[in-house]
């Protein structure tokens, strides 16, 4: 019974490490539609472009979504390597000795900026540029922990992306 409750808990990260694949990636097909650092004055003449804006709003949920699933596969393979997973901080130091990540001061940094975005409504076209720069910016912070958490869970646990369907577009984004 216990190696079926292992199995599900192995199969659940593979799970998690495939959505990260295909979040990394659907995360830098959005950005990959704008040209960076987005200028402010560009941004007030565009201000009605709604595919623009669309992009913006996807860059925002999908940003959101991997930290999300980054989130959630840290803490099960803290889990399944027998590390303290009670709270999120012990997670963070861990896989920042771990490499994983390269500081807890970066994951919450975007996680501050994340949540800006989920509350701000402003109009201020420069705070909007100035936001999505710097998520841009730290959005390769979350693609260098997606690399590396699942190198380490290959290499330390044993497990792979449930399945390839995005490996080969995740590995593009690093090319």
């Amino acid at each position: 019974m216990s190696q079926d409750i292992l199995d599900e808990q192995r199969e659940h990260l593979a799970q998690l490490l495939e959505a990260i694949q295909r979040c990394a990636w659907f995360l830098h097909q959005s950005e990959a539609k704008l040209e960076w650092a987005i200028d402010p004055n560009w941004l007030t003449e565009h201000k009605k472009d709604v595919d623009l804006f669309e992009t913006l709003a996807a860059i925002n949920e999908r940003f959101a979504k991997l930290q999300d699933a980054l989130a959630s596969a840290m803490r099960h393979s803290a889990l399944l390597a027998g590390e303290s997973s009670d709270s999120f901080l012990k997670v963070l130091a861990f896989f920042e000795k771990q490499g994983v990540i390269d500081a807890t001061s970066d994951w919450q940094r975007c996680r501050a900026v994340r949540n800006m975005a989920a509350h701000d409504y402003a109009t201020n076209y420069a705070e909007i540029a100035a936001h999505f720069n710097l998520l841009h910016e730290l959005s390769d912070v979350l693609f260098r922990a997606s690399r590396q958490l699942i190198a380490w869970s290959a290499d330390q646990l044993g497990i792979s992306p449930a399945s390839q369907d995005f490996s080969a577009e995740f590995e593009r984004i690093f090319a």
